[in-house]
């Protein structure tokens, strides 16, 4: 059985993985549509850019967005004097550097996605008279909705998992930002902590292996909705 403060660290690191999926997830899919059926100079730097977290050490992300959300920073300093917001050692700013390592493996799901929706369908539901955005809403969203769904899965494993960008960018303050990795990562340094560890990273494992296989079988439904939606 888990103790109570192991239970508001897995509480916690639920509330940090889907506050981080909920904001990725309409940039996400604007980047998405974007790259998918955008045809524009630079298209190539901006998929690079966007992918650039899945390649980046974790810690530079954590160490870019402390620069950009400090209390001084470019972004920080506006939300800090204008809203009297800060991000800095709170949970808040935990979602936003799981967000931020989220977003590449949501966009790449989602893109792919669209990608598989032919845009004869949608040009066809336009030639009867559907407007633009009823031919998003009616032909391109249900098509692409497994992508999407598996987009949230897999955006909230990774987030579950986060690690380097958390810990470089609020630290790893008790009840604020210690998600399941940090608190691992913190029994790990104290002597007498291994059972605690077992805990933690079992149930860590049965989360993220959890929300794999749904997104596995999300995306396995895409193919077989798309061909039906063919047919009719």
């Amino acid at each position: 059985m888990l103790t109570a403060d192991e239970w508001g660290i897995v509480w916690l690191s639920l509330q940090v993985s889907l506050v981080a999926i909920a904001g990725a997830l309409p940039v996400a899919f604007g980047l998405a549509y974007l790259l998918a059926r955008g045809r524009f100079p630079g298209k190539v730097v901006i998929d690079a850019l966007v992918h650039l977290p899945l390649v980046l050490p974790p810690v530079v992300v954590g160490w870019m967005l402390l620069i950009a959300f400090a209390p001084n920073g470019l972004l920080g300093a506006p939300l800090q004097r204008w809203l009297g917001v800060s991000l800095m050692f709170r949970w808040t700013g935990a979602a936003l550097a799981a967000a931020v390592m989220a977003l590449p493996l949501m966009v790449r799901s989602i893109r792919l996605s669209i990608e598989a929706v032919d845009p004869r369908l949608e040009a066809a539901a336009r030639t009867l008279g559907a407007g633009r955005i009823d031919a998003f809403v009616t032909i391109l969203l249900p098509l692409a909705r497994p992508g999407v769904l598996a987009a949230l899965v897999l955006g909230f494993a990774r987030s579950l998992g986060e690690f380097g960008a958390t810990i470089t960018f609020v630290s790893n303050v008790p009840g604020q930002t210690a998600t399941l990795p940090l608190a691992i990562y913190s029994a790990l340094q104290a002597p007498g902590q291994e059972v605690t560890v077992w805990r933690l990273a079992l149930i860590s494992v049965a989360l993220s292996l959890g929300a794999l296989i749904a997104s596995e079988m999300l995306v396995r439904q895409g193919p077989v909705r798309d061909r039906d939606a063919h047919v009719l």
